[in-house]
């Protein structure tokens, strides 16, 4: 954005915030699926090791083994299904400050919310920048957390209808 006619602070731009996301550790991860994969799987490991060890202490799953396990294996899901959704809705809102016609922002940090409105360059730069970086990653996020979701209401489903 030019800052001569730009009243949005830059750290406030939605394209400078892009950037910054983009940089981001964390945020960085959906950027290719097969990374945000397989760094969610780690995450889902170690939430089923932790699990395992928290469901031990149980007298009610020392007598069933199954159970023990797949209640660990399925609760477990609860970690990656929280970080994929942390993840969706910080490229989420980047999304829309992109697609957007105005940028609000504050000048002074004290609440004093202003709105701007985008020259037409500038709408389709960010645009543009919305549909062929952003929105690629929200649809692999959407995905996984699809799958994600339909494990965990499966495990929800199985212990709710088997008797083991």
């Amino acid at each position: 954005m030019n800052q001569s006619r730009c009243p949005v602070p830059r750290e406030q731009q939605p394209t400078n915030e892009f950037i910054e996301l983009s940089k981001s550790k964390i945020f960085s991860w959906p950027k290719t699926k097969k990374s945000l994969i397989l760094i969610l799987i780690k995450f889902w490991v170690g939430a089923f090791v932790l699990f395992l060890v928290i469901s031990s202490g149980s007298v009610y799953f020392k007598t069933s083994l199954l159970k023990y396990i797949l209640l660990s294996f399925f609760s477990s899901l609860s970690i990656p299904l929280l970080i994929s959704i942390r993840l969706y809705l910080g490229w989420n809102h980047i999304f829309n400050r992109l697609i957007s016609e105005k940028v609000e922002y504050e000048e002074s940090g004290w609440y004093d919310g202003q709105v701007w409105e985008k020259p037409i360059v500038l709408k389709e730069k960010e645009s543009l920048i919305a549909s062929i970086e952003v929105k690629p990653i929200l649809k692999n996020l959407i995905q996984i957390f699809s799958i994600i979701s339909v494990l965990a209401l499966s495990g929800i489903l199985i212990f709710q209808y088997n008797n083991f």
